[in-house]
């Protein structure tokens, strides 16, 4: 099991340092270990994805445990799918390797190798690392490198990608594990930003070619520290709305108590 070219999807063969494709497109593996498929045709921006101070606001709020009970719960989930055959499995959006790593230790109980998948390089250096354990690879989610039928399960937390590139990496009978805000996700922190709080649209996506098999909502309040409370407000798609005395006034908050509202959803590759 291996990657696919991004240029022109023929399998990549690992040697040494680097992975190389018939056609002789080669990519280089950097010294932590990770490899970049991402060509730069395939670029929006210089450098997309997270800064460097986002993911390490994102790393230290993660390792703080806030987030752990969504961890836990996709990860009984994926014990409780993933077969004893499984050969691979993929974190797509996988930033720093936060859950990637404890999805990697299921994955590892039944003999699988696990991939994650980012577009940001910053985060993917920073993953690769830590956790040697996981194959990780800076690469676009609408254009995922690798094989059609390849994958016993993709983990989507948060990030995009597109139903057709689910449908052709999955194998006949895998899974799909999605998690999306709940409505009343960090309800708290939206309030110190907008003049109306309005909730999260219930969760309605569609993914063609699979049935959904179980959904779950994991809720609970946070309680949170000033320094903590700014660094979630860092990780979130509205932080750029925020004023300065936004974010004073919460570094200065001793106690924060925020809630968390997940929705996931699980879905199986129709044969």
């Amino acid at each position: 099991m291996s990657f696919s070219c991004p240029l022109c999807h023929a399998p990549l063969t690992h040697s040494d340092k680097s992975y190389t494709c018939p056609q002789g497109h080669q990519f280089d593996m950097a010294k932590e270990g990770y490899v970049n498929l991402l060509p730069v045709q395939h670029k929006r921006s210089r450098d997309p994805g997270d800064s460097a101070e986002m993911m390490q606001a994102r790393r230290a709020f993660l390792d703080a445990g806030h987030y752990l009970p969504l961890r836990e719960t996709v990860a009984q989930m994926l014990n409780d799918i993933l077969p004893g055959s499984a050969t691979a499995m993929l974190d797509i959006g996988c930033g720093e390797g936060y859950y990637t790593a404890r999805f990697a230790q299921i994955a590892r109980e039944q003999g699988a190798l696990t991939f994650g998948l980012d577009v940001s390089k910053v985060a993917i250096r920073a993953a690769a690392k830590r956790y040697a354990d996981v194959t990780f690879c800076v690469a676009s989610s609408h254009r995922l490198p690798f094989d059609d039928a390849s994958m016993d399960a993709v983990i989507r937390i948060y990030a995009p990608c597109k139903a057709e590139e689910l449908a052709r990496v999955v194998k006949p009978g895998g899974w799909v594990v999605t998690v999306t805000p709940g409505p009343r996700h960090l309800m708290e922190l939206k309030g110190l930003i907008y003049d109306e709080v309005r909730l999260h649209a219930p969760h309605s996506e569609q993914l063609a070619g699979f049935t959904l098999k179980q959904e779950q909502t994991v809720a609970y309040e946070m309680t949170l520290k000033g320094e903590e409370a700014t660094a979630l407000l860092q990780m979130t798609p509205f932080a750029w709305r925020a004023k300065p005395e936004v974010w004073e006034a919460l570094a200065l908050q001793s106690i924060f108590n925020c809630q968390t509202d997940f929705s996931i959803h699980v879905w199986q590759r129709e044969d």
